[in-house]
């Protein structure tokens, strides 16, 4: 009888194991599925052939990513006087919005580093933050990451200067996102976080544009840190929508009005910000806030295979996609400007 007793004492603990793994895969399934599931569904099939407007902004994208991109190239910490140009030159295209212009200015390494804010006033106190970093990694011009967000972000500053709203507006262009200032007090984004946080400005949230520019349709060419890759497309043709469990409402209305303007694939999620790929711009230094904070991107290196290298060159971007995306997101901040 012992030896039975015993038997099935091992079965009752296998079994007993078998449900707890069960259940735990059941709860990571759940999670994920919470902060995937997002409203409406992603464009598929043919797109409509881009108008004249969009021809037009696709030109403008273009434009400013060849300024950044090829006439001045690397740009950072290492590079000082493309990194004071790509700065200047933020900061004369946004004040040719009229809109008010101001430079952060802080020093790393005995070099004169720059945040540039442009503000666009509301009557409601509250403010929605657009941001994207203007610095390229150590030995890239860095076309899509980020000249592409720079020039998204400059592209809809020129639109909403003219734009009436309820709610304020502030477009920042970061420095020192890449590494190795990443998630350290010298990230350009960490300043101006904090610089808001120290005037006491009501945020309603932040989106960060963040590679912007690279598009594939083959398959496999999209590529998840594990398990995502069980849920999401394996094709990289379209824009994502990234934020962390706290900014899942905002995650999902800009997805959800993405997809009720916009003929174009996107995918969305709020997910664990340790999650590989979650954090890895600029909204991260908005959380440290606690601010509702999400990135719009390409995916960069789950995607592009020049991210970071001396070949993440303009000749790899796709300006007419890049036009669709940023018509989309103008729709998508029109959304966030309204006072609710």
């Amino acid at each position: 009888m012992s030896r039975l007793k015993k038997a099935l004492r091992r079965v009752f603990r296998l079994r007993t194991l078998w449900i707890l793994l069960a259940l735990l895969v059941l709860a990571a399934v759940g999670l994920f599925g919470f902060g995937m599931h997002m409203p409406g569904s992603s464009h598929a099939g043919p797109m409509p052939a881009l108008d004249a407007p969009g021809r037009q902004l696709a030109g403008e994208l273009r434009r400013d990513v060849e300024k950044l991109a090829v006439e001045i190239g690397e740009r950072n910490v290492d590079h000082p006087k493309a990194l004071g140009l790509a700065a200047d030159y933020v900061f004369e295209q946004l004040s040719e919005t009229g809109l008010f212009v101001e430079r952060q200015t802080f020093t790393v390494r005995g070099v004169p580093c720059q945040n540039i804010l442009a503000h666009a006033p509301g009557p409601a106190p509250s403010v929605f933050v657009v941001g994207a970093h203007y610095d390229s990694a150590q030995g890239t011009p860095g076309a899509d990451d980020n000249a592409s967000g720079t020039a998204a972000l400059l592209a809809l500053a020129r639109r909403f200067a003219k734009k009436p709203r309820q709610r304020s507006l502030v477009f920042a262009v970061f420095v020192n996102e890449e590494p190795p200032w990443f998630k350290t007090e010298q990230m350009g984004s960490v300043h101006v976080a904090r610089l808001l946080s120290e005037r006491k400005v009501s945020l309603s949230g932040m989106m960060s544009l963040e590679t912007l520019g690279y598009y594939q349709d083959g398959s496999g060419s999209q590529k998840y840190p594990a398990p995502l890759n069980l849920f999401y497309p394996d094709r990289g043709n379209f824009v994502a929508f990234v934020g962390d469990m706290r900014s899942r409402d905002l995650v999902r209305s800009s997805i959800g009005v993405f997809r009720q303007t916009t003929a174009f694939p996107s995918e969305g999620g709020s997910l664990l910000g340790s999650l590989p790929g979650v954090s890895w711009s600029d909204h991260w230094a908005f959380w440290q806030h606690d601010v509702p904070a999400i990135m719009v991107t390409d995916t960069a290196p789950f995607r592009n295979p020049h991210y970071h290298e001396a070949s993440d060159t303009i000749d790899q971007l796709d300006f007419e996609r890049l036009s669709r995306v940023v018509h989309g997101l103008e729709r998508v901040v029109d959304a966030q400007l309204v006072d609710r």
